[in-house]
């Protein structure tokens, strides 16, 4: 196998682990900046939704609220989940060691899937809540739900606004967002059912908007799972596709074909590839992996590339056969 390091940012390992990748290696260099800011906005979120979610609980109590107990649940969770993505960025920059060579960072994915799957039980407590209020109505306390519902209103959108304006390509910062959406979905839904109390004596209407606000937390649920299931694995990434990636290379002077190509991701911002090479006789490999590295950094941001020289086609074997689509 030929390596070559002349490109900027790059790193290469060996290639001998059969394309069973155990990635979670550490890229602090290239997102610090970024990372800090990003746990810094999520301490002051979690400091917001802990503490708001006590005032939420007694006033849930007091009024009969099922819409103030639910929101109260969730932001339970987004505490535990913010507190989750805390530690996450925390043991990410951990250095790689001997049992895990890629670091921790990967670590980011994990906790926002742990926070999709939390979303998910949420949302079905709540729909259970409501069904059971259906059937055995509760007397509500608009007034008390409704004061509480727009202090957690305001609460929430200071929450939001601290994440939004943060690293929105993070997948742990996007699923704390999602999870304060949710809780401001929840803190909707309570204000519109306790007007509607208040002006009507409907009290029916408190499980339905708790419904409502469940159906959209599963909708945000769905998301952030979605992506994070896709990165565990070890999907390629969006926005790079395996044929453009052959495309771009392949006219390269000195290549003859390639084959065996595995993109995939340690997190959303960190793409890797490896891939074999083969190579037309007399061609200058040390250059030729310069131009193949650069390429592979200014046209898809991969910093992070294992690639292996063949004189032969599939001399080493591989996938070599085995078709794949963007």
């Amino acid at each position: 196998m030929t390596k070559q390091g002349s490109a900027p940012n790059t790193h290469d390992h060996d290639h001998d682990h059969d394309h069973d990748h155990d990635h979670d290696h550490d890229h602090d260099h290239s997102h610090i900046p970024s990372g800090a800011d990003s746990e810094r906005r999520v301490r002051w979120v979690m400091m917001l939704t802990g503490g708001f979610m006590l005032a939420e609980i007694v006033g849930g109590v007091i009024s009969g609220s099922l819409a103030l107990l639910a929101d109260a649940g969730h932001m339970f969770s987004d505490t535990a989940a913010l507190a989750l993505a805390l530690a996450a960025f925390r043991v990410g920059r951990r250095t790689p060691d001997r049992r895990r060579t890629y670091g921790y960072q990967r670590f980011q994915v994990l906790a926002a899937f742990v926070n999709g799957l939390a979303l998910f039980c949420i949302a079905l407590w709540i729909v259970g809540s409501a069904i059971k209020r259906f059937f055995m109505p509760v007397d509500v306390l608009a007034g008390p739900m409704l004061w509480i519902a727009v202090l957690g209103l305001l609460v929430n959108i200071a929450a939001f606004w601290i994440l939004h304006h943060g690293d929105r390509g993070n997948i742990n910062m996007r699923g704390a967002a999602l999870h304060v959406m949710g809780d401001l979905l929840g803190s909707i839904a309570a204000i519109t059912a306790s007007l509607i109390i208040m002006v009507t004596g409907w009290n029916i209407a408190d499980p339905i908007l708790s419904m409502l606000a469940a159906v959209l937390i599963l909708r945000a649920a769905w998301k952030i799972l979605r992506r994070s299931t896709h990165l565990l694995l070890e999907g390629t990434p969006e926005g790079i596709g395996i044929n453009d990636i052959r495309a771009a290379l392949e006219p390269l002077e000195g290549v003859d074909s390639l084959h065996d190509i595995h993109v995939w991701g340690l997190t959303a911002q960190e793409p890797l590839v490896s891939m074999h090479l083969v190579v037309r006789r007399g061609t200058d490999r040390d250059a030729l992996m310069g131009r193949v590295y650069n390429v592979l950094k200014e046209r898809f941001g991969i910093e992070h590339a294992t690639l292996q020289l063949e004189g032969d086609n599939c001399l080493t074997g591989g996938d070599c056969q085995k078709p794949l689509h963007s």
